[in-house]
């Protein structure tokens, strides 16, 4: 759905202006992490008044009312994705920036052992891997 973003602002009482709307519009319909400069790139294009700093001042609108989570992926740039209604991990290849989201049970179950045995209960967490694409015939 490609308004959600600007449902999720609008139930937090959020002040929806024009430019706003485009940048919601724009964040719910990506479909990678964009930074900022994508985000602003992709709402130039539905309208050319927006500037770089609306963009920011929106984002971290955005960011500090829950509505989108923020993510470092190593390459000097924060990156966004609205916040997800259902956990998810990233997989980021370092060569192509590429950040493919993946669930796994049994990483999850690994993880709640991990914290029990430490003698805590797991209340959250985020897991990323960086990756490089296997050759062919490295495959096991």
């Amino acid at each position: 759905m490609s308004d959600r973003i600007e449902k999720l602002c609008s139930e937090k009482g959020l002040k929806m202006t024009d430019q706003r709307r485009t940048i919601a519009r724009v964040l719910s319909s990506s479909t990678d992490h964009p930074d900022v400069e994508a985000v602003y790139q992709r709402a130039m294009e539905v309208d050319p008044r927006i500037s770089i700093a609306t963009v920011y001042r929106t984002v971290k609108l955005f960011e500090e009312a829950s509505i989108i989570e923020r993510h470092d992926f190593g390459d000097g740039r924060a990156r966004y994705e609205e916040t997800p209604v259902e956990h998810h991990d990233h997989l980021i290849d370092v060569n192509t920036g590429e950040v493919i989201e993946f669930t796994n049970e049994q990483i999850e179950r690994l993880q709640k052992e991990v914290a029990d045995q430490l003698g805590y209960k797991l209340v959250g967490h985020r897991l990323e891997l960086y990756a490089v694409k296997k050759e062919a015939k490295e495959t096991k």
